[in-house]
């Protein structure tokens, strides 16, 4: 059943980002059995102030409307319980009831993702810095999320199309909104890419500054990952990486670039918290490494896509062809014991660069430069290959850069 509209009728309700969303679906099974309840009077849920008066005057039929004019505008919606609702967003504390968005939102599913942030009036060392490391993400298949601010947000998801990958912008207003307005040109680069831009808030709304601290929470949590790049001490890239944290996502800083700079002071204050330091891209991308929670948590996510006969064609291919690879069966033994089955890799056929790839490694493990010197190949390609390796198994990462064969 399409929930959508009613979703949508709560947070007309109850408004957008309302925590009272959820205390009230604490007493309901799904969203429209809320609306007939609540509407009828006969349901024991308690209303506060002019909540009554917004049930009694608001219609489903207002719902119903703002679809429909997202669908003239060619703006998509995704509900709480839709299939394509973001796993990340599940079970955080008030995720959104309804998320709109243009692109495909199934690039954040299934894949790593790692939420960039960092300062408007960024350093150009810090420009550089992210323009490098998030390019070499992109390029070893990991999704970049941002905000699409100016500074550190644009240069994140540029250097992730740069590499022909998807990047998710996440927005304090509506999705057709021409904001920032500097950066409305990039869009269509962004989503030539296979990118998403999404927002909680409706088509038209304007980018209230109130809008941009409940974003965050968003932002945080489709990032399995956090990177802070520049942050001064009241930089809003804290909140965000405060939210991360307490979503339990790893959180990464880039080191001062001037211990005595002002500019640097947020990342001083993260780093003396407990944030991780990285020194380049492989240092953020360990923790999706074989074996890790992560590793785990994006392929049940994968698998997620395999739960259907036929993959939408909408879906990524290079996530597809990974999730099909990652398939896991789960049979019971007489003692209805669960355990799991792997993957043969012995059945996979590998064709190409991968077999050079493999070819290569089955004299013994290398270092990913030395693999890209052998089969003269640049190191961006390289990597975007041996993470799809990786993926179906037939390859393991080492840290430091080097991979091995599996054994079958």
């Amino acid at each position: 059943m399409d929930n959508r509209k009613y979703w949508l009728w709560l947070t007309m309700v109850f408004g957008i980002g309302s925590r009272r969303i959820w205390e009230l679906m604490s007493l309901f099974e799904t969203p429209d059995e809320a609306y007939y309840e609540l509407r009828s009077g006969s349901s024991a849920a308690r209303l506060y102030g002019k909540e009554q008066e917004a049930v009694s005057s608001t219609s489903v039929e207002a719902a119903e409307l703002v679809l429909a004019e997202c669908a003239k505008k060619g703006i998509k919606t995704v509900s709480y319980s839709s299939e394509d609702y973001p796993p990340q967003l599940r079970h955080i504390m008030n995720p959104p009831a309804i998320l709109y968005y243009v692109g495909d939102i199934c690039c954040l599913t299934g894949t790593r993702t790692v939420t960039t942030v960092g300062a408007r009036k960024a350093s150009d060392y810090s420009l550089r810095v992210t323009d490098r490391i998030c390019s070499e993400l992109a390029a070893g298949g990991i999704v970049i999320v941002s905000g699409f601010a100016v500074g550190v947000d644009i240069t994140s998801h540029l250097a992730a199309a740069s590499q022909g990958r998807p990047t998710a912008a996440v927005l304090g207003c509506g999705v057709d909104v021409d904001y920032p307005r500097e950066n409305f040109r990039f869009r269509d680069e962004i989503l030539d890419a296979g990118g998403v831009f999404i927002s909680e808030y409706p088509p038209g709304t304007a980018p209230h500054a109130g809008n941009f601290p409940k974003r965050n929470r968003i932002l945080s949590a489709l990032g399995r990952a956090a990177v802070v790049f520049e942050a001064s001490e009241k930089s809003g890239s804290l909140i965000t990486a405060s939210l991360a944290a307490e979503q339990g996502r790893d959180v990464f800083c880039m080191p001062p670039a001037d211990i005595f700079s002002s500019a640097y002071s947020g990342n001083a204050a993260l780093l003396r918290e407990g944030a991780v330091p990285f020194f380049g891209a492989e240092d953020i991308a360990s923790v999706f490494g074989y074996g890790t929670v992560l590793y785990e948590e994006v392929r049940s996510d994968a698998y997620s896509l395999l739960d259907k006969e036929e993959p939408p064609l909408r879906v990524h291919k290079h996530r597809v062809k990974a999730a099909s690879a990652l398939e896991t069966y789960i049979s019971a033994d007489e003692d209805e014991e669960l355990y799991e089955v792997k993957p043969d890799t012995a059945d996979i056929q590998l064709e190409g660069v991968q077999k050079q790839i493999a070819d290569a490694l089955s004299e013994g493990a290398l270092h990913a430069d030395v693999l890209a010197q052998r089969l003269s190949m640049d190191s961006s390609e390289l990597m975007t290959e041996l993470t799809e390796m990786e993926l179906l198994g037939v390859i393991k990462a080492l840290p430091g850069k080097i991979y091995m064969k599996s054994s079958s």
